[in-house]
């Protein structure tokens, strides 16, 4: 092989990744993390072999489309975390998250799945939920946040929204909004009427993370 057809190889190669990808933050977007690949590499233009010798395994081909999006989960946690009155500050992460979930379905899912192999997806999801605790502590030493509230709770609002996204996004695609406002309404501390039962455990939230893992 010469120099020039080396070159000629590489550049195929990256050409067919690029459409991969982009193909797949479409169908992925429109359809989910498990929607099939083989509607993907329809969709890129390449055969279902070459698709698996770019992306051997569904988790790597998720890092590559969602990698960015958790890097901006990452950084509006910590924008927020920075806000001069905590309230608003947690107030405007939680409806920027849920709207970036209600905009496309594969962030609605990788935002509420774990994967433990993809240090890509969840190290900017950690710096996210370390933003998010600070955040919570601050607002809660102003007052504007009920005491019980932790970043789990947050994690629970990412799931219940995620849930009423998979049932309304196409017969009542507004209803994600109503949803936020209230659980919102819920985090005043002058709602805590009554005890809330307990939150789950760090671990109990990972299990439920992990079992939302899209298969190959």
């Amino acid at each position: 092989m010469t120099p020039a057809e080396g070159r000629g190889l590489r550049k195929d190669a990256e050409s067919n990744r690029m459409r991969i990808t982009s193909a797949a933050r479409t169908v992925f977007a429109e359809r989910g993390l498990r929607a099939p690949l083989e509607e993907i590499a329809r969709q890129a233009e390449v055969n279902i072999a070459t698709l698996y010798r770019r992306f051997p395994e569904r988790e790597a081909l998720i890092e590559a489309v969602l990698t960015d999006r958790m890097n901006e989960l990452a950084r509006l946690a910590e924008e927020a975390s920075l806000a001069a009155d905590p309230w608003e500050g947690f107030r405007g992460f939680v409806e920027d998250v849920c709207a970036m979930q209600a905009a496309d379905r594969g962030v609605t899912e990788g935002f509420t799945a774990c994967f433990p192999d993809s240090p890509g997806m969840e190290e900017p999801r950690s710096r996210a939920l370390a933003a998010v605790d600070a955040l919570i502590r601050r607002a809660q030493e102003r007052g504007s946040l009920r005491p019980e509230l932790t970043s789990g709770d947050v994690m629970l609002f990412l799931m219940a929204n995620a849930g009423v996204l998979a049932s309304t996004r196409q017969a009542a695609p507004g209803a994600w909004q109503r949803l936020v406002a209230l659980l919102l309404d819920s985090c005043r501390p002058d709602r805590a009427a009554s005890a809330l039962p307990p939150v789950p455990s760090p671990g109990e939230l990972h299990d439920a993370m992990v079992a939302a893992h899209p298969s190959r």
